[in-house]
């Protein structure tokens, strides 16, 4: 039994060499895989004693050679194929070992000059990966280090691989194989600035699998995107608190991706997808107070989102509430000493981005809706407002003290399902209405949460009013300003309405549905 090995992640590529030795496999490998073994103090033979020939090109071609090729595909089970190796002298290869340095994180971590980036793929290991995998019926094809423990068991307990294994590994292969040229393609993709291309691979790989799904009669995992981007909560180190779930991770998700749109300190609660609780304030723990104060009865058991590391003060603050999670791109020491009291919170610290030079591309910059047989892809909603193209379109301007609140509305709804209405005061939210199918339904949740505090509160409403009907009775519970896309045909009655009371309103020329 012969092995090929030829490996850019060395982790435990010694000991398994040393393991196939000691089963009597003759193990041959590449020029970095063997000098890797050699310094480990494994000896192995080079792969130019199969080829009878030095790594040309600058190593870009050592194993495209009949003598490898023949010996991985050949059919065991064909003795035509066989007889036809023998007189060639060429010997069976029964087990490749390979795996790639990952594309879509060396070009994503800086700006390379697309020469540089070309130079990067692989197409050997890529090649004899997909050889092996091909011919499973008698070849191990190995591409994941944590398989390499099975693949030692079998050959130990059985003096071969099983047909059951080697065919889960060649799937691992493929996929593998699969994934590595997605990333190839997105990024070439990307440089040709072609957003949606005839033919769009995605990568995902997998982060663990979870205890059930949305329901308890579901089962589900979490995959990470591989491509570089924005800290994010596929790139987060749990710190404390049972595993989240599917449900506790799209919670976590939206309040912070909520708290994420602003720069100054801010702080949001999620049930569901849907803000409860949102505040942006100069101090984190005065933004937590606010954004509590939003919707107190909502927020328990609601999830926490910052924009800030947690500190002792915040901590403090939380632990008066029944929280299922809190997530933040830090916890200072002293706040995690507080939060350990409840062992069962669950506290999430999400990584920085990349930085400045990076380079996003593929799915990591588009966002997807699963329909029937197929898949909606659209960029995401992140422009923000544009000043030049928003105009007042009533007698009376905002004050400062609204404008800002009115922006804040404008950048909170955002991330409130359609339809959707959002109640403003200093900063924060007071009312909510999301996911009704009339936005006078909305609006009325919304003056209902926020019942007396809608006196000189501010609207923000992701679409335009089709009817002048949910602005009138904005008016009457103290609503004194608006925002909202317009478009309606029926705009200047709005219009009147908002300026018979005295109203300010702002159009904004862009809408915000979120289905």
């Amino acid at each position: 039994m012969r092995a090929l090995l030829s490996v850019a992640d060395r982790d435990g590529i010694a000991s398994l060499a040393r393991d196939l030795l000691a089963l009597q496999v003759e193990v041959f490998a590449t020029d970095g895989t063997r000098e890797h073994l050699a310094a480990e103090g494994v000896d192995v033979a080079p792969v130019g004693d199969l080829t009878s020939l030095p790594s040309l090109l600058g190593g870009q071609v050592k194993t495209f050679h009949p003598a490898i090729y023949a010996g991985i595909l050949a059919r065991r089970d064909r003795p035509e194929q066989l007889a036809e190796l023998a007189e060639q002298d060429i010997g069976l290869l029964d087990i490749v070992v390979v795996n790639v340095r990952p594309f879509a994180p060396q070009v994503g971590a800086r700006l390379l000059p697309l020469e540089d980036a070309v130079d990067m793929i692989d197409v050997g290991g890529i090649a004899l990966l997909s050889a092996a995998a091909r011919n499973f019926a008698g070849v191990t094809a190995v591409s994941d280090p944590a398989r390499y423990r099975d693949v030692v068991a079998d050959l130990r307990s059985r003096g071969t691989v099983s047909a059951e294994l080697r065919a889960r590994l060649a799937a691992d292969a493929f996929a593998m194989v699969a994934a590595y040229n997605a990333e190839v393609a997105a990024y070439l993709n990307h440089v040709s600035g072609i957003r949606f291309p005839d033919h769009l691979t995605l990568v995902l790989e997998k982060k663990t699998d979870l205890g059930y799904g949305e329901n308890p009669h579901q089962r589900a995992s979490f995959y990470r995107e591989t491509t570089h981007r924005q800290g994010s909560l596929a790139d987060a180190t749990q710190l404390q608190g049972p595993a989240p779930s599917f449900n506790d991770l799209l919670a976590m998700d939206a309040a912070y991706r909520i708290v994420s749109d602003f720069a100054a300190p801010a702080v949001c609660m999620t049930k569901g997808v849907t803000p409860v609780g949102l505040a942006s304030r100069d101090d984190l723990c005065d933004a937590y107070r606010r954004a509590l104060d939003g919707d107190p009865v909502s927020a328990g058991g609601s999830v926490v989102a910052a924009n800030r590391s947690i500190d002792a003060t915040t901590a403090n603050a939380l632990l008066g509430n029944q929280y299922e999670g809190v997530v933040a791109p830090g916890f200072e020491d002293a706040a995690l000493a507080i939060l350990g009291q409840k062992r069962e919170l669950r506290l999430l610290r999400v990584p920085p981005g990349p930085g400045v030079g990076i380079s996003d591309y593929g799915m990591a910059n588009l966002d997807f809706r699963r329909i029937g047989g197929g898949v909606l892809v659209e960029t995401f909603d992140r422009l923000d407002p544009d000043r030049q193209q928003m105009r007042v379109v009533t007698q009376r301007r905002p004050t400062l003290e609204e404008l800002t609140d009115l922006l804040f509305a404008w950048r909170a709804v955002k991330h409130v399902p359609s339809n959707a209405v959002v109640l403003a005061r200093n900063m924060a939210i007071i009312g909510v209405g999301a996911g009704q199918t009339s936005r006078m339904s909305a609006v009325e949740i919304a003056l209902h949460k926020a019942a007396d505090r809608a006196k000189l509160s501010c609207m923000g409403c992701d679409a335009y009013f089709p009817f002048a009907d949910a602005i009138q009775l904005a008016a009457e519970r103290g609503v004194t300003a608006i925002i909202q896309p317009g478009g309606s045909s029926r705009d200047e009655m709005s219009i009147e309405v908002a300026d018979r009371h005295h109203m300010a309103m702002v159009f904004t020329g862009r809408r915000h549905f979120r289905r």
